[in-house]
């Protein structure tokens, strides 16, 4: 075919889609008359004898044309509009615009700004021989805003309000390294767990130490959980002891379920559960209602769906049955849980080890810190668990987190040797509250025990 059969063919073609008729989908649009409005009679006439005088005109006199123009206006058939749309549309309301401006600029006032979430730590401090290991918890951030760090042997304090920084106690080698630290509520007191199995108690006020709880575990104590007075201890020999700190005879309640080494306990804000993770990839919901004294507990729930350790654990601030969980290396996920019924609501891979979690006690919010293969932190919005923002900065994994007083600044000690603060959670609108009640303090009718 030659050039000029294709141009001749290409014309044709074209010429074909301007004068297209449009399908019914083109006209999408129907109108539909007013029918009460309209006077068929009258319209029939137009269309039909009216018409006659134009396609064939007749010779007329003046006197006729006139008189059939007055009756004509006396008939009002002096209309040019065969389909007479009578009811106007009605005209737009000034106020409902105002109103809709009025209420848009409303939302504008009380719209809170979009946060700015830090990609990089605050403040960086060295943390030499903090010990990489998962099972540990050796980073806790107390009620009157004093940080307590394990370092190998040694536990040290540092005070958020002024930057200082004191060494509470070293033990010896055969006792060592410290495997927990953990405040009691009053913010003054504090448990360190041993390598040896002992859980030492201390005042940091006076620098002294009030006693020593032995006998209840026979290897190390890698997790603590206060309950008011209730000291919580949990072991690798995978036992879960409730010691009254105020008695002689400190036991009280002994859990039994899990198989290995318990490296997660928490109380939930209620105090009417616990919570406990283990290397044996099983999460327990223990009943402080149920406790005995005399013989080794129930659980309330045993869960299995973790294929790895749990040790990341973390009571929701704004619904008192909501749970989430973290599993190790092998499992990668975030857990919820409803607590009442053990049913788990949701679950979310991360792709790398959860070492612990943490929520945002102002907004709907979950922090959690990361291993292999970023090392990051991630700040979750609930409960779509759409990721915020990823905050780096370690080297090696983010084993240990601690939330300040306020809620606003997290702690995090890694595997690197470093302790950082970030300023994940942004800073809280500040709201007249009332001012909590005191809580006793555990030792306040105690001035020292052996």
């Amino acid at each position: 075919m030659d050039s000029g059969s294709l141009s001749s063919s290409a014309v044709k073609i074209g010429s074909r889609y301007p004068l297209q008729r449009k399908t019914s989908k083109d006209n999408l649009d129907r109108f539909i008359p007013n029918r009460s409005a309209m006077d068929f009679d009258y319209a029939h006439y137009m269309l039909t004898e009216g018409a006659k005088g134009k396609e064939n005109p007749v010779v007329c006199s003046p006197s006729r044309e006139a008189y059939r123009k007055l009756l004509a206006e006396s008939l009002n058939m002096n209309r040019t509009r065969i389909l007479a749309f009578k009811n106007k549309p009605p005209t737009p309301v000034d106020l409902i615009l105002h109103e809709i401006t009025l209420s848009t600029h409303q939302q504008d006032r009380t719209a809170k700004p979009r946060r700015i979430i830090p990609q990089t730590s605050e403040r960086t401090l060295d943390a030499p021989d903090l010990v990489d290991d998962y099972y540990l918890n050796l980073l806790d951030w107390g009620s009157a805003n004093v940080l307590a760090i394990a370092l190998g042997n040694t536990v040290y304090l540092w005070d958020a309000s002024n930057g200082s920084t004191s060494e509470l106690v070293t033990v010896d080698d055969e006792n060592g390294p410290i495997t927990s630290v953990s405040w009691a509520p009053d913010g003054r007191h504090i448990a360190v767990g041993l390598n040896n199995s002992e859980v030492q108690l201390w005042d940091t006020a006076s620098d002294k130490q009030l006693r020593t709880l032995r006998g209840g575990h026979r290897q190390r104590v890698g997790s603590l959980a206060w309950n008011n007075h209730i000291l919580t201890t949990g072991g690798m020999d995978g036992r879960i002891i409730n010691n009254d700190v105020r008695i002689r005879s400190p036991i009280v309640e002994t859990y039994r379920g899990h198989e290995q080494e318990v490296c997660g306990l928490k109380w939930s804000a209620s105090g009417q559960q616990l919570a406990s993770g283990g290397n044996d990839n099983l999460l327990y919901i223990w009943d402080r209602g149920t406790a005995s004294s005399s013989s080794p507990t129930q659980w309330l729930h045993r869960l299995e769906d973790h294929t790895s350790a749990v040790k990341a654990l973390a009571w929701c601030p704004f619904q008192g049955n909501l749970l989430a969980t973290g599993g190790g290396s092998g499992d990668r996920s975030i857990k919820f849980w409803n607590t009442h019924t053990g049913a788990c609501l949701n679950s979310v891979d991360t792709g790398s080890q959860v070492c612990s979690l943490l929520w945002n006690k102002n907004e709907r919010e979950l922090l959690s810190s990361h291993g292999f293969t970023q090392n990051q932190l991630t700040l979750w919005k609930y409960p779509s668990m759409v990721k915020m923002g990823e905050l780096n900065g370690h080297t090696s994994r983010v084993l240990y987190m601690a939330q300040s007083p306020d809620g606003c600044t997290v702690a995090t000690a890694a595997a690197d040797e470093t302790l950082r603060f970030w300023n994940a959670f942004g800073t809280p609108e500040v709201v007249a509250k009332a001012a909590p009640k005191a809580r006793a303090e555990p030792f306040s009718h105690i001035n020292r025990i052996r």
